[in-house]
């Protein structure tokens, strides 16, 4: 890998040859040009891995690896993290898109605060009907993690910033890393939920950007992870990631940040999934639903959190499952 880079960028990808190319080109336009990328080909069974090598062959700051298998983002992740040489992390899944100033600015700030970490704010990106892709609006949820900008905070300070559980918004130092021991779960989805709490919650100090530096692609043909919540092993998945990131927030003493989660949780994501369940031909899917709200109703004070009338109608639902 090139051994003046600042950042390695870890890009897995399975079947992504529809969307890989723009992914790359997006590495290539980063204003800041002192990075280098591992290519993690998930034993795709398209032509990803020979675009990945193709990038490799024409730029010296790609670096392929290839598995035999697909082993899941966690692992393809992980894979990347032991090669990182650097003194800066970042994360890009390969069907996504990184903004032109969005590794420049980042970096930056760390530099400055010298914080373990710093997220930023990102988009949906989804079909506009026309064979393309339009960027959508900063959610509110994503507004209350990374603005207005905060520099050197802590969870108590900031404990909404628990709101931000993806991996491809941020960039933090390599160190960290090393020193937390912190890895992906494998062979799981939503695999990076909990490592998002896990950082958060060991930073010594993080920072947060409201740039919008991702472009979170929602895949045109439906085969993204997000569309397929209605399948019982993807809503288990889904359960089980949000309910370790919790624990990983009160075991660690951050309650602020563990009832910011939980109301984040109560509002937006069990309702959502309660329209599906209401739908859902397996009552199966209908009973980890409930076990899920009940454990949520649980671990919340009561009438701590406001929710609005429709969310309540839903939860209460849910709670009957």
């Amino acid at each position: 890998m090139t051994t003046a880079a600042l950042i390695t960028i870890i890009v897995p990808g399975y079947n992504v040859a529809p969307w890989a190319a723009e992914a790359l080109a997006s590495l290539r336009a980063q204003t800041l040009t002192e990075w280098t990328a591992v290519l993690v080909d998930d034993g795709s069974t398209d032509t990803t891995g020979a675009m990945f090598e193709a990038a490799a062959a024409a730029d010296p700051r790609f670096r392929v690896i290839r598995h035999d298998r697909r082993q899941g983002l966690g692992a393809a992740r992980n894979a990347g993290l032991a090669l990182v040489q650097t003194p800066f992390i970042g994360f890009l899944d390969a069907d996504d898109v990184l903004l032109p100033g969005a590794l420049a600015r980042l970096v930056a700030v760390l530099d400055e605060t010298g914080s373990d970490l710093v997220a930023a704010a990102y988009v949906r990106l989804r079909p506009d009907g026309a064979g393309g892709y339009a960027p959508g609006l900063v959610q509110p949820w994503v507004a209350a993690a990374t603005a207005p900008e905060r520099r050197g905070v802590t969870l108590e300070e900031h404990p909404d910033a628990s709101a931000n559980v993806v991996a491809w918004s941020k960039v933090s130092r390599a160190a960290f890393w090393r020193d937390s021991g912190i890895r992906f779960p494998e062979g799981r989805l939503y695999e990076d939920q909990v490592v998002a709490q896990t950082m958060f919650a060991r930073a010594r100090r993080f920072d947060v950007v409201p740039d919008v530096v991702v472009h979170w692609r929602e895949r045109g043909d439906g085969s993204s992870i997000t569309q397929h919540e209605n399948r019982l092993d993807v809503l288990r998945d889904c359960l089980d990631a949000m309910s370790e990131g919790l624990h990983v927030l009160e075991s660690t003493g951050h309650r602020r940040a563990a009832h910011a989660r939980l109301g984040q949780m109560l509002r937006m994501d069990v309702p959502r999934l309660t329209r599906i369940a209401a739908e859902h031909p397996d009552d199966a899917y209908r009973r980890a639903l409930g076990i899920f709200t009940r454990d949520l109703f649980d671990r919340a004070e009561s009438g701590s959190i406001p929710l609005a009338d429709d969310a309540l109608t839903a939860l209460a639902a849910a709670r009957l499952w």
